[in-house]
Order: structure tokens, then C-alpha cells, then sequence
């Protein structure tokens, strides 16, 4: 394996063991699951009262959602890549391989969701997703209705929105921390069948 790039360039990256019990207890748990500690803990615990908040929001979106998990990543990938966000591409297109057992899926959605391998629901999502990304203001009634029409609930299109607005500031704080994405990420899920 290549030299790890570091979590972030562009403030100092934390010790894990200066962090404060809680954090390192998540990343330890997280360093476990994984079998890598993702940059991602490292680079938001240069601000510990702010990683607990996007922490506890992020397991809140993922835990309590009406959205399947693979949906929720592929939501992540196709608003990640209309961010040009680096970090959320490669770690989400890696958890999104894996959640929908498509290694080819991360890399269409991040390029462009309206050509990926994908069935009308999703792209329905998708393009309501990236909408909310692009040109928030211009979100309406018909939209959210629109993804009723597809079967999602009223609560699902909420969670929809959720994982976008949320992705849109982890996006942006991953530009200002020039987040690097761990080397682990980029073959994980990729040789399924």
C-alpha cells in the first residue's frame, strides 16, 4: 500500500489520543468496523464539540431513515460529484458499492446520475437530490410530489433532503479541509459479481 496521504492539509490533524474520550471510543469503533480509521474522524476532531454534532447528525440520517442504506449513498456519490468533493466520492462510492452490490455504480453516479444503471425511482431521487444541490430556491410542491409519484413517502423525501443538505456542508468542509480520502477506499466493493 502507498504512503498514507495525511487526513487533511490544511489544519493541523489531530492525535487521536489528545482527543477527548468519547471521539477516540468512536473512532476505535470505527477503526474496528472498518479496519482502517477513515481520515474523515481525524479531520473533525480538530473541532471536538463540532465532530460530536456531525457525528450524532450522520447517525441520525442513517439510522433513522425511511431510505434504504444503498439509497442514502447513492444520494451522497451524485451530490458529492456535482460538489467535486474528492473525499465523499471515493469513501461513499465505496460504501455505495458495497450497500448495492453494483461496483460500477458509484463511479456512474459521481460522473452523472442521469446515465448510471439506475431504474426511474432512483433517478426520480437522484435528480430531486442534485435539484436541491444546484438551485435549492427552485424546489417545490411538484418536486415532492413528484417522488410521492414514485413511491417514496412524505417522510422519505424529508430523509431525501436530509442526507443532501447534509452532504452539501460535509462537501464544503472537506474543500476547506482539502480532506484526503484514505487509499483503503478506492478498491473497496469493486470486485463483487
Amino acid at each position: 500500500m502507498a504512503d498514507q496521504e495525511p487526513a487533511m492539509t490544511r489544519f493541523p490533524v489531530p492525535d487521536v489520543e489528545d482527543l477527548p474520550e468519547d471521539l477516540q471510543a468512536r473512532i476505535e469503533e470505527e477503526t474496528e468496523r472498518a479496519g482502517f480509521t477513515p481520515n474523515v474522524f481525524k479531520a473533525v476532531g480538530y473541532r471536538p464539540e463540532q465532530a460530536r454534532a456531525f457525528l450524532d447528525y450522520h447517525d441520525a440520517l442513517v439510522e433513522d431513515s425511511e431510505l434504504e442504506r444503498a439509497e442514502i449513498e447513492m444520494i451522497i456519490v451524485a451530490v458529492s460529484g456535482v460538489n467535486d468533493c474528492l473525499y465523499c466520492i471515493v469513501a461513499h462510492g465505496a460504501l455505495c458499492r458495497i450497500f448495492a452490490e453494483a461496483p460500477k455504480l458509484a463511479d456512474q453516479l459521481a460522473a452523472n446520475h442521469r446515465t448510471a444503471d439506475i431504474n426511474e425511482k432512483h433517478r426520480a431521487m437522484l435528480d430531486f437530490a442534485v435539484k436541491l444541490t444546484e438551485n435549492q430556491t427552485a424546489v417545490d410542491e411538484d418536486d415532492i410530489e413528484g417522488l410521492i409519484d414514485h413511491g417514496f413517502s412524505r417522510k422519505a423525501v424529508w430523509d431525501i433532503g436530509a442526507v443532501t443538505a447534509f452532504y452539501n456542508l460535509s462537501n464544503r468542509l472537506a474543500h476547506l479541509a482539502d480532506m484526503r480520502p484514505n487509499e483503503e477506499f478506492y478498491q473497496m466493493g469493486r470486485d463483487q459479481t
